[in-house]
């Protein structure tokens, strides 16, 4: 055995004893003796140990509560709670980011059915992908919101500067921000782009560590919290299979969103497909994203908006499994164009009954004809009076047609190209040529309030009288 030129020590004994292992299990780094358990690290101080202990608290202890509802077109028919996750989830294209700038636009002012309705609240805005002057200023026009009460919110690093929020990480800055400003919402458009870099979306346990703060958050804060999320690229036919990234993101989430559009017929269509403090059984509602131009300093943004258009007879799985069928297509479209003609010669609107008789008898079955709606702009609407459901076309394909519309007295009008809000699907009035304006802020009335006789915004009351 080689002689080592010097004594080396055990490091596994605390008094040091001299090794007398071979050379060559020192040049290879051991310098423990072989059959001597490493000496234990000193425990650590009492400070320094995690406390945690298990907390019991009996259910009688704990107060039942209703749910409250930030979005309830009709009594009973809850779609977005406050104080929980929502989703929002569709492909590319099909309108998930212009309904979050419709909620913002609604909440801003007081005009969203539920909890808030009446009451104008300020909405942070959270958006990674697109520009805030070229795209989501001008949306925010065009859906009519008050754009003192939208906040465009992302955090501040001391060493990076302005930078986009990040997930659990700011969590506890949001909530500050929410209780300060009394903000009702928040909309984070895509949700996954907030995930901290350390987070892998695709993980179920990085996804719980990184949104369950926000949960919690939000049934603190009460606040509606809406995250918009990407399909994938699968074929599946099921909306919640299709979330990019863990199931946690479905799985946390308290309401699911799906939007779809199908690019044949351009037929659009929102479901819920997830609704765990509500009923599921809500009736999908069609949408059209309108071409709309907001003038600005340097030329004309064109932007696209949100219109509902009413009760859907499609959902989103429909859509999703509907194989294409040229002739139907065809078929369709020359429904739309008859549809577009019958409406128009009868002043813009017609009881559904009537408009499924006319089109049975120029060769148009039902189902066509409800498909054809959604493409031609038409809303299915509750009529005045309890006198059942009238189809609408839409204002700017009747202003199209305008010379054979006779123009009916009214309040003070918009023109054609001024932004509006569109009525709340199953809450709305038929309006067909005009816009109604508040008579203190003179921006555009919702349909709602036209139903019950307002002339003005509930929060323009006081100037109202006061006048």
């Amino acid at each position: 055995m080689t002689t080592l030129d010097r004594a080396q020590f055990c490091t596994h004994n605390v008094g040091g004893r001299p090794c007398d292992a071979v050379a060559a299990r020192h040049e290879g780094g051991q310098l423990g003796h072989p059959f001597t358990p490493p000496r234990s690290a000193p425990p650590a101080p009492a400070a320094e140990m995690p406390q945690r202990r298990i907390k019991l608290t009996a259910a009688s202890a704990i107060a039942p509560e209703p749910v409250i509802w930030a979005w309830e077109p009709e009594s009973g028919e809850g779609r977005i709670p406050a104080g929980a996750l929502t989703l929002a989830a569709g492909r590319e294209g099909t309108g998930k980011s212009s309904f979050g700038i419709w909620l913002a636009a609604r909440l801003s002012r007081g005009e969203l059915p539920g909890t808030f309705y009446g009451q104008p609240k300020n909405v942070l805005y959270a958006a990674v992908e697109d520009s805030w002057s070229r795209t989501l200023v001008p949306r925010l026009i065009a859906a009519g919101a008050d754009l003192e009460r939208v906040f465009r919110v992302d955090a501040e690093d001391m060493l990076r500067g302005e930078t986009m929020i990040s997930l659990p990480l700011d969590v506890s800055l949001i909530e500050q921000a929410i209780a300060e400003h009394d903000v009702a919402a928040l909309i984070v458009d895509p949700l996954m782009s907030t995930l901290g870099s350390s987070t892998d979306a695709h993980r179920t346990q990085d996804v719980r560590q990184a949104l369950e703060p926000l949960v919690r958050m939000a049934e603190r804060t009460k606040a509606l919290t809406l995250g918009i999320a990407h399909f994938n690229k699968g074929n599946s036919t099921d909306p919640s299979q299709l979330i990019s990234g863990s199931g946690a993101f479905k799985d946390l989430a308290r309401a699911v969103l799906a939007f779809a559009r199908d690019r044949e017929t351009d037929e659009q269509v929102m479901t819920q497909t997830k609704n765990s403090l509500g009923r599921l059984d809500l009736p999908s509602l069609a949408y059209c994203i309108e071409g709309f131009d907001v003038p600005t300093a340097k030329g004309t943004a064109n932007v696209g908006r949100l219109v509902f258009l009413g009760v859907s007879e499609r959902t989103v799985e429909d859509t999703l499994s509907a194989p294409v069928d040229r002739d139907d297509v065809s078929e369709r479209d020359e429904a739309v164009a008859w549809l577009t003609d019958y409406l128009t010669d009868n002043g813009g609107e017609a009881s559904a009954g009537d408009v499924l008789k006319a089109g049975e008898k120029d060769g148009f079955s039902k189902r066509t004809l409800q498909r054809a709606r959604a493409k031609a702009g038409v809303s299915s609407q509750k009529s005045a009076f309890n006198k059942g459901w009238v189809w609408v076309l839409s204002v700017t394909d009747l202003a199209e047609g305008a010379a054979k519309v006779p123009k009916a007295p009214g309040p003070t009008v918009l023109a054609p190209s001024a932004p509006s809000l569109s009525p709340s699907p199953l809450r709305s009035l038929s309006v067909v040529a005009d816009v109604v304006l508040c008579t203190v802020c003179k921006t555009p009335l919702d349909p709602v309030h036209c139903a019950s006789g307002e002339t003005a915004h509930p929060n323009c009351e006081p100037a109202r009288e006061a006048s």
